[in-house]
């Protein structure tokens, strides 16, 4: 069975096309209708409604108007908050409140949101913003009922630009002109990465033909009262890149790097070749030294052994035979060894051998194994929603990483594995190449159905933890492939980390998947 286990999910995966991602669309899984019912003697007497959008997975930032009744009747006056997907709505508690700021925090008292981010950084005049929330005159034209008001629907979206800030009441607010309505009170206006830039919360009005505005509290005053709450939050202050231009500032930086290692080994070669040159020379000045002086020495033996020689004619002459024999001998051994040692003279060039060099090899590389301490490149990340902190690894034989959680090798060479958690609206692509110097995350932002799809996938695993198992293997590896197919083309967020090797670095269990 386990064997038909790749098959059955590349079918699955071909019956399940993926939807595109989007930005604002991941943003709007965070907007939820806030709503207030008043009531006397338990009969409705009042009813009101506003936006708001999730700043943790439980507490939501609301305009203060909106939920004014709320704070001043709490014991007549009911909180709910209907999210934008799934099939329920939630009873609401009133955290904080701020009427100076228009602000006010909401807590429900079950179930889990999508948590948007705050841009934290400067937002410049003429960007692009985007309105969420339900204003009131599409609810006019659409509902046909109170349940209307409670049922989960997606937050209507209107875009515009922003043009400039203004104190209002001491309160910084964004002048902008995406069209909003009453029923977008406390809904957020986000800029083009879906990230929170302001809260909606009035319009001017066009009386004789004047053009609309919108004013949105400013994010400034939104983390200031969050703050004073001590409610914690996401912040983000990368500028919005778009994947097109993360991608193309990584193809750069990588280039980049490619030129730096080539003029490195470049220079590596340069000086090896120095270095061969100079001992060619110095080899080259040893041999012609030692021939140069196996020659002399064969000179100085053959004059030697010619004088021996005359010598022992010498002798002969004078019948002094015994002196002749020995001064011959020793003349015709010299000149002989004279001979010998210039037919052996050395070769006056110096022949070098070259280097060994390690032979290729072509398989694949296996994964670096050790610990790593991986810090954020936010020249060539995309970030959204997520925190940029140092992420420490380890990776152990295999592709075990942190002990826990079994990567495999995929056809870029590169090592990964698709997590997909049972609450977070969040399916997340982690991979590391096989050096260990390069750790991505890439992170989709999904709709309930496509998460929902994603889980059923998921659900047909048995791996927990770490195996060397090779069937093990090549069913996760079948699975990965057809969760990825139900994913969008891109992801909604890429982070990208430049990894060294750290001795003594502890690893956290929630520091990396």
């Amino acid at each position: 069975m386990t064997r038909l286990l790749p098959l059955l999910l590349a079918l699955f995966a071909l019956v399940l096309p993926a939807r595109a991602a989007d930005d604002i669309s991941a943003a709007s899984r965070s907007v939820v209708r806030v709503v207030t019912v008043a009531m006397i003697d338990g009969e409705v007497v009042g009813f009101g409604h506003g936006s708001g959008i999730a700043i943790s997975p439980t507490r939501i930032v609301t305009n203060a108007h909106v939920v004014e009744s709320a704070a001043r009747y709490p014991g007549n006056v009911a909180l709910g908050v209907v999210p934008s997907e799934g099939q329920k709505s939630f009873a609401g508690k009133l955290i904080a409140i701020d009427t100076a700021r228009d602000l006010a925090l909401v807590e429900i008292t079950e179930g889990r949101l999508p948590v948007a981010a705050i841009y934290t950084g400067p937002l410049e005049s003429g960007a692009d913003v985007v309105a969420l929330g339900y204003p009131g005159n599409v609810d006019l034209a659409t509902a046909r009922s109170a349940n209307d008001y409670i049922t989960p629907r997606t937050p209507t979206r209107s875009e515009g630009n922003f043009s400039n800030m203004q104190a209002v009441d001491r309160v910084a607010m964004l002048i902008h002109t995406a069209k909003i309505s009453r029923g977008n009170s406390g809904g957020p206006l986000v800029d083009q990465c879906g990230r929170i830039v302001g809260i909606n919360t009035a319009i001017t009005r066009a009386d004789d033909g004047d053009s609309p505005f919108a004013f949105a509290i400013a994010g400034r005053e939104l983390m200031r009262f969050l703050a004073d709450a001590g409610q914690k939050y996401t912040g983000v202050g990368t500028p919005c890149l778009s994947l097109a231009e993360a991608d193309a500032r990584e193809r750069a930086a990588i280039e980049a790097e490619a030129r730096a290692d080539a003029a490195a080994n470049a220079a590596r070669d340069a000086a090896a070749k120095l270095d061969r040159e100079l001992k060619e020379a110095r080899a080259e000045e040893e041999a012609l030294a030692a021939r140069e002086n196996r020659i002399a020495l064969a000179g100085v033996l053959f004059v030697i052994g010619a004088l021996a020689a005359g010598a022992g004619l010498l002798f002969y002459s004078q019948q002094n035979m015994r002196n002749a024999k020995m001064a011959g001998g020793a003349g015709a051994a010299l000149m002989l060894a004279a001979a010998v040692l210039f037919v052996t003279r050395p070769d006056a060039h110096a022949d070098i051998p070259d280097e060994a060099k390690p032979a290729p090899t072509a398989a694949a590389p296996e994964l670096a194994e050790g610990s790593f301490l991986c810090t954020i490149r936010t020249d060539r990340s995309r970030i959204t929603v997520s925190s940029t902190t140092d992420v420490p690894i380890a990776i152990r034989a295999g592709g075990c990483v942190n002990d826990r959680t079994q990567y495999t090798r995929g056809p870029d060479d590169r090592w990964q594995r698709i997590l997909v958690p049972n609450e977070e609206a969040t399916v997340t692509v982690a991979s590391i190449d096989a050096a260990g110097r390069d750790y991505r995350v890439d992170r989709y932002l999904l709709d309930a159905e496509t998460m929902a799809r994603a889980r059923e996938i998921r659900a047909g695993s048995t791996l927990h933890g770490c195996t060397i198992d090779p069937v093990a293997l090549a069913n996760l590896a079948a699975q990965q492939d057809a969760i990825r197919s139900a994913l969008p083309p891109e992801p909604n967020e890429r982070l990208v980390y430049r990894c060294q090797r750290a001795s003594g670095v502890a690893v956290e269990a929630a520091a990396a998947p």
